[in-house]
């Protein structure tokens, strides 16, 4: 018989499946021992690879994430109701159940001061009978609540998403005339017991009729706006709505392993592309001699230039745009290329692009095994031998797996 000690682990070293597992829709592999998981995701990599025939040198062992629980620093949770008119929930949809929201306030993959905060702001919209936001009658004030964790600094922004006050509902609708108590939620938010310490209260206006967070506008309730964090020896402030790395130890390990493949980038210029917020260009610019990044999200762009000036780096770059269109308007010529495109892979054009410079090495950072081993398949048509490829597993419980490849020119 298993049995949960204080730290809440089981007897097999294990925490008890979720109480939430078969409705939320956030984790595929309660239950399973994370040795398995492994297992299915290696095997999954391996799968995609050999189906596009693709002639690596190396399949190594997947890394295993350095925690398996508690691992998520940012959340977003919705406003909603399980039932039709039913009481307000907190939290995220049911698989297969766009309409509806099952409250998650003993989610494994956060740390507990989430779930805390979680049912804090539950308790405070019901005792103030606020209602949540209705998405076909486009009505109610209540939308989402968006938390996030500087691992290590310990420092929590909580974000409350409504409607405006005087748009929470028309006339006989629920959510009409109702005003969010704001200095309440932050004297509220201020006072809980938590491990780690909140910087800043924010509340966010939205009142886009679509089902995902805008900002039309950001309300300062208490404290700042942003939090601090560290990754790889440099510091990076994380504002309320930035792109940034969801399980930080995880992507450590990634990202160094990544670097260390590349043989000698010392006083060369490097290319990142698809840079995201800046994390290995920065890296990469403490021992080369010119580093470019290259990121479409122009917010992201802009967290990496004052990252890279707050950690005393001139000697990077970055621009902003689609990356096929900003190589083909710079002159610059790199030694060495790493790339860590989004979910859907590189384009063609970008691709060939890439392929022209002819550098040695090119390092690929993959979120999505089916786009790596298609673009794979790319690279090795076009002279690259893929060297190794190394699957890691930042995200426990869930079906996703990333990825990092090594890739040598053919000479001739």
């Amino acid at each position: 018989m298993r049995t949960e000690n204080s730290s809440g682990l089981n007897n097999c070293g294990a925490r008890e499946i979720c109480k939430d597992w078969e409705l939320c829709g956030g984790c595929r592999y309660q239950g399973v021992p994370y040795e398995e998981q492994l297992a299915v995701k290696a095997a999954e990599v391996k799968s995609l690879l050999d189906a596009k025939d693709i002639r690596y040198g190396e399949l190594l062992p997947i890394c295993p994430a350095p925690s398996i629980y508690a691992y998520r620093n940012k959340m977003e949770y919705t406003f909603g109701d399980i039932e039709k008119d039913g009481p307000t929930t907190l939290g995220m949809h049911p698989r297969g159940r766009f309409m509806s929201i099952i409250t998650v306030d003993e989610c494994q993959l956060v740390h507990e001061d989430f779930n805390v905060i979680l049912r804090a702001t539950l308790d405070f919209v019901e005792s103030k009978g606020y209602s949540h936001y209705h998405k076909k009658r486009h009505t109610g004030l209540m939308r989402h609540l968006i938390i996030r964790r500087g691992v290590h600094t310990g420092e929590l922004l909580v974000n409350i998403v409504t409607a405006s006050d005087a748009k929470a509902g028309g006339a006989g609708d629920a959510g009409a005339g109702e005003i969010f108590d704001e200095q309440g939620y932050a004297e509220m938010i201020m006072s809980l017991e938590l491990e780690n310490r909140v910087v800043g209260v924010l509340r966010t206006i939205n009142d886009r009729l679509a089902d995902a967070v805008y900002c039309d506008e950001l309300r300062m309730l208490s404290g700042r706006d942003y939090y601090n964090e560290e990754i790889m020896g440099l510091s990076f402030r994380v504002s309320a709505f930035s792109f940034f790395q969801t399980n930080v130890e995880a992507v450590e390990n990634l990202y160094s392993y990544a670097v260390s493949l590349i043989d000698d980038f010392e006083g060369k210029t490097a290319f990142d592309l698809f840079c995201g917020t800046g994390t290995i260009t920065q890296v990469l610019a403490k021992k080369a001699c010119t580093v470019l990044g290259v990121e479409i999200v122009e917010e992201a762009v802009e967290v990496a230039r004052q990252t890279a000036k707050l950690n005393g780096l001139d000697n990077c770059r970055f621009i902003a745009g689609d990356c096929f269109k900003v190589l083909a308007s710079i002159d610059d010529k790199p030694d060495v290329i790493v790339v860590d495109p989004p979910r859907v892979g590189i384009k063609p054009d970008a691709l060939d692009k890439i392929i022209s410079y002819g550098v040695d090495q090119i390092v690929y950072i993959s979120c999505n095994p089916k786009s790596l081993a298609e673009n794979l398949y790319y690279f090795q048509y076009y002279g690259y031998r893929v060297e190794s490829v190394r699957p890691f597993d930042n995200f426990p419980f869930t079906k996703h797996v990333e990825c990092v490849a090594l890739m040598s020119r053919i000479d001739g």
